[in-house]
């Protein structure tokens, strides 16, 4: 009740609009894109606490140090150690797996600065969970944001990339320099993932 509370007033005063589509009814993987700041965050917890979206994110592991830990946390933080990757998509897997329902918001771009790649850990969580992934959104040329399509993987990585491109085309972030191309390395290997 105190979110939605929260939320409202937060949306009341913000200078940015919620357009959204009615949040997931089952598990998703929530894209936060494109992620150039850390306003992203708290917009998404906007969103989220607005719709009543149950969320978990990942987070590095120096967020959830120190009296942030707990804070983080309860704002539905997984903590990810970057030096083993594989080791959160089994941990998320298995929290899935286990029943827990959640829509977790991932920032495939794994960082505000820009870069070449995403990160591919949203597409392997997704796939071996079996779960559809959500398109959040931030755009600062319209001041919009909120989540678009709900889509379903379907394992060929460059046609599922091309649809997610399509979608976060016109985009463009808080900080639109900081923007990076929804890209995967895997998408020219015949293997996928």
């Amino acid at each position: 009740m105190l979110r939605r509370l929260v939320s409202r007033v937060f949306w009341a005063f913000s200078r940015w609009k919620l357009t959204s589509e009615p949040a997931p009814t089952r598990p998703t993987i929530l894209l936060g894109v494109p992620h150039t700041s850390n306003w992203d965050f708290v917009l998404m917890l906007g969103i989220a606490w607005r719709l009543g979206l149950k969320m978990r994110w990942l987070g590095k592991s120096s967020l959830f140090r120190g009296w942030r830990g707990p804070v983080m946390r309860a704002l539905g933080g997984i903590p990810v150690d970057r030096s083993d990757p594989s080791r959160v998509v089994a941990d998320v897997v298995a929290r899935i797996r286990s029943g827990e329902t959640f829509g977790l918001v991932v920032t495939p771009e794994g960082t505000r600065g820009g870069g070449g790649m995403w990160k591919s850990g949203f597409y392997r969580i997704a796939r071996e969970a079996g779960l559809p992934v959500t398109l959040g959104y931030v755009d600062r040329t319209t001041m919009t944001t909120g989540l678009g399509p709900t889509i379903d993987l379907t394992g060929d990585v460059a046609a599922d990339m091309d649809r997610i491109r399509a979608f976060y085309a016109d985009k463009s972030g808080v900080r639109p320099e900081r923007r990076t191309e929804p890209r995967l390395r895997e998408e020219g290997t015949a293997a996928g993932l």
